[in-house]
């Protein structure tokens, strides 16, 4: 018996055969048999002043910002604690006291 990789997504081990690709059933990925898996990218969030961000730090606006839908203004010095890095255009996620949960660039905060 053949072993199968595991899924180079979700790390499931459940994953089946179908012809030349390698499905994985509990996140749908699908991936080339022929494809060697590949080593994960390591993307580094940073700060307007260079220092690199992780999840759970606490970082200060550097510029007033307005809330979009909205006629809020997130002012300079906010300090919003306990910041979430995701993958996307707004690459923090958080929430700002006054405000809610909200997005924001990384190139506006500074960590403290």
């Amino acid at each position: 018996m053949t072993t199968l990789p595991a899924c180079p997504k979700c790390q499931s081990a459940y994953t089946y055969e179908d012809g030349a690709q390698f499905i994985c059933p509990e996140c749908g990925h699908e991936w080339s048999s022929s494809a060697a898996p590949a080593a994960e990218e390591v993307r580094l969030v940073k700060d307007a002043v260079g220092n690199v961000l992780q999840d759970g730090d606490t970082v200060i606006l550097i510029k007033d910002l307005k809330v979009k839908g909205s006629s809020l203004v997130v002012k300079l010095g906010t300090k919003v604690k306990n910041i979430r890095l995701v993958d996307a255009d707004h690459d923090i996620d958080c929430k700002v006291d006054g405000v809610g949960a909200m997005g924001l660039k990384s190139e506006f905060v500074k960590k403290v």
